[in-house]
């Protein structure tokens, strides 16, 4: 959230850590399952859900795990964005558990909504429900309330996900003068103006809640970003080698030629005494006393001696330690995403591991009962023809598809959909953005008490699109349920939507000019396809489709991309261009 993870967010005076800890007081033993924060007594013990970010069952087993089999009767699990929970919320609990013998016993909010992240468990319950599990990665945290359970409505159990929740938190801490009572809610964005797409890519950029960061391994992330710059190790190169295939030699020459050779990776040759070479491979660590190499195409053997070609270039060719990059030099700045370049870059100064956020996780969700993904169509039915590309399509923008889904129309679908997306990043809708019977996502968004960022988009087509956040903090972009219109507005948003969650750098997009803009111009800025002019150089400009067919992607085969035509935009007007996918 803003860049610092919500536990150290402080509201009243203390960090929503402190407020858990002090909650879980009375407790025997307490394990703190994130990011190593060494600030923490050794008394505490701290883990790591595997992989980080994989969701609060996960986190529940690394807790558990390092509790060990040893442990009191029963578990307390506290959420960490709770700021004005009590030890006596806690006690209250622990009491309604031992008096009724239920398996768990979990708060519920002013609004009745169960806490499931705040409540006490008995431990053979909790290791019982975790073991039924395959696996507990992004597991939601409903697949582990028992049968048994007692729901106890308390005070101060409010939750903190949004900037909006943390500011009315503060502001109710202020109020009562202390951290111990209170509440959160959240509003929704005012105003529902059209955004132009400049601006919404702003508004996404710089108002999305970032992800929580943590130190993994860089060659698992690609698609995340770096959450702090990234120094080199090592030196590069690590030792003094040679650039070329030739001979070390020593001195002005000619050299005797000893026998050894030095190959990379092997072992060094011993030094060089002044007139004398030995043959070396690219790679290798040249041996102390050289002066240089000689390329094999400058040097010629008689007799035992090497002699430099006549009139051949004088070159060193040797690569220096440290010459490259020294240790402590900066590989790569914070905010620069995890690419095959960035991880091959910092494996070669010996880093490996790096502090990142993300890759974003997203969940598709197909709407509405004309859609059909298999199987023969009946009568009033279509196909599904972007459901099956669209994890293709953020794949391209870094972003890794958990699952694709299907919903109905029915009346409280969405309201379900929207209540069991804590476990992704981002919630891809297809469908139901518009205002038509069936189109119930934007009620489903203020039931939700979800944060508007993007009402609409003065786009066509796209002008439906609609982007919220959750207040799980899970990121919600409603795409028109036309085919080419969702594939376009994608295409133009996701990598500001990345750029928001993981604070990766800001994109670079390609502009050039639009030979017949002026056919396509209108009062509204418009996407449509486009393919290169002339050689194909982007120098050279596109040609734009004038005429749009937007019910299916026919329109995007032998296109090389999308162009946005702003509005009365005149030939060889310089747009942004889009590149298609392969």
């Amino acid at each position: 959230m803003g860049g610092v993870d919500k536990p150290a967010i402080v509201i009243g005076g203390r960090s929503m850590l402190d407020a858990a800890l002090s909650a879980a007081a009375g407790c025997q033993r307490i394990v703190v399952v994130g990011p190593h924060r060494p600030e923490l007594p050794p008394s505490i013990l701290q883990a790591r859900e595997v992989p980080p970010g994989s969701g609060p069952v996960a986190a529940i087993g690394a807790g558990l795990g390092a509790l060990g089999p040893d442990t009191a009767a029963r578990i307390v699990v506290l959420a960490a964005d709770l700021p004005f929970l009590s030890e006596s919320a806690i006690a209250e609990l622990m009491r309604r558990g031992i008096e009724s013998g239920a398996d768990a016993v979990f708060a519920a909010d002013e609004s009745g909504r169960p806490q499931y992240l705040i409540g006490v468990w008995r431990r053979t319950v909790l290791v019982e429900r975790l073991q039924l599990l395959e696996e507990l990665i992004n597991q939601p945290m409903k697949a582990l309330v028992p049968d048994h359970t007692v729901i106890v409505p308390l005070p101060g159990v409010a939750d903190c996900d949004t900037e909006d929740q943390v500011h009315a938190a503060r502001t109710a801490a202020v109020g009562s003068g202390s951290p111990a009572r209170g509440g959160a809610a959240s509003a929704p964005r005012a105003g529902g103006e059209a955004l132009s797409l400049d601006r919404a890519r702003a508004v996404l950029r710089d108002e999305l809640s970032r992800l929580t960061e943590y130190r993994t391994d860089l060659s698992e992330v690609r698609g995340a970003a770096l959450a702090a710059p990234l120094t080199a190790a090592e030196a590069l190169p690590r030792f003094d080698v040679t650039a070329m295939d030739g001979y070390a030699v020593a001195g002005d020459g000619p050299w005797q030629l000893r026998a050894d050779i030095g190959f990379a990776g092997g072992q060094r040759p011993v030094g060089l005494l002044p007139g004398e070479a030995v043959r070396i491979a690219t790679g290798a660590h040249v041996p102390d006393g050289t002066t240089r190499v000689v390329r094999d195409e400058s040097a010629e053997v008689t007799e035992g001696r090497l002699f430099p070609v006549p009139d051949s270039p004088r070159r060193s060719d040797i690569r220096r330690r440290g010459e490259d990059l020294e240790p402590g030099a900066p590989v790569a700045a914070a905010g620069m995403p995890v690419t095959a370049a960035l991880v091959s870059a910092a494996a070669a100064v010996e880093v490996s591991e790096a502090l990142v956020r993300g890759p974003v996780r997203a969940r598709i969700v197909m709407t509405g009962d004309e859609i059909r993904s298999v199987g023969p169509l009946q009568v009033g039915q279509t196909r599904d023809s972007i459901g099956p590309i669209l994890p293709d399509l953020l794949a391209v923008h870094g972003v890794r598809t958990l699952d694709r889904a299907h919903l109905r129309d029915t009346p409280h679908g969405f309201d379900e959909v929207l209540a069991g997306a804590g476990d992704c990043d981002l919630l891809v809708v297809v469908g139901a953005t518009g205002s038509g019977a069936a189109d119930q996502l934007r009620a489903a968004l203020e039931r939700a008490e979800a944060r508007i960022l993007v009402h609409r988009l003065r786009l066509r087509p796209g002008g439906s699109t609609v982007v919220a956040e959750l207040p799980s903090a899970t990121t919600v972009i409603g795409l028109p349920g036309n085919p080419y219109a969702a594939v376009a507005t994608l295409l133009a948003l996701a990598s500001s939507i990345v750029e928001g969650r993981t604070g990766a750098m800001v994109s670079r997009r390609p502009h050039g000019p639009l030979h017949n803009a002026g056919e396509i111009a209108g009062p509204v800025p418009r996407i449509v396809p486009a393919r290169y002019a002339g050689d194909g150089h982007p120098s050279s400009g596109w040609i734009g489709d004038a005429d749009v067919r937007t019910a299916h992607l026919g329109g995007l085969v032998d296109r090389d991309g999308l162009v946005v035509v702003p509005s009365d935009a005149a030939d060889g007007a310089l747009v942004e261009f889009i590149p298609l996918p392969r």
